[in-house]
C-alpha cells in the first residue's frame, strides 16, 4: 500500500478578493474529491488573494498506481481551472 502526498500552489492573477479565491478553491477541491476519491484542502496563504495552495493526500495499492493517479490529478487541476500551476512538491510513502 502506498500514501501519497502533494501540495500545488497556484497562481489566479485575475483573483480581486478573497471571495473569488474562496470559490475558485472550493470548486477546484470538491472536483478532486468526487473524481479521485481523495482528501484535498486549502493549506496555506488563505488571506493571499492571488495564490492558492492545496494539499492532497491519497491511498494507492501500488507505486504505478500512485504515479498514475499523481498524474492525472495535476492534468486535472490544469484542465478544470484558469490558475497557474506554479509548484508541485509529491511525495510517496510505502506502508
Amino acid at each position: 500500500m502506498k500514501i501519497l502526498f502533494m501540495k500545488i500552489t497556484l497562481r489566479a492573477s485575475w483573483v480581486h478578493s478573497l471571495k473569488e479565491k474562496r470559490m475558485i478553491v472550493k470548486s477546484i477541491t470538491q472536483k478532486l474529491k468526487n473524481k479521485f476519491n481523495i482528501s484535498v484542502s486549502e493549506i496555506a496563504k488563505q488571506d493571499t488573494h492571488k495564490t492558492i495552495i492545496i494539499g492532497i493526500a491519497g491511498i494507492c495499492a501500488t507505486m504505478a498506481q500512485a504515479d498514475s493517479t499523481m498524474e492525472n490529478i495535476i492534468t486535472f487541476i490544469e484542465n478544470n481551472t484558469d490558475a497557474e500551476i506554479i509548484h508541485i512538491e509529491k511525495e510517496e510513502l510505502k506502508i
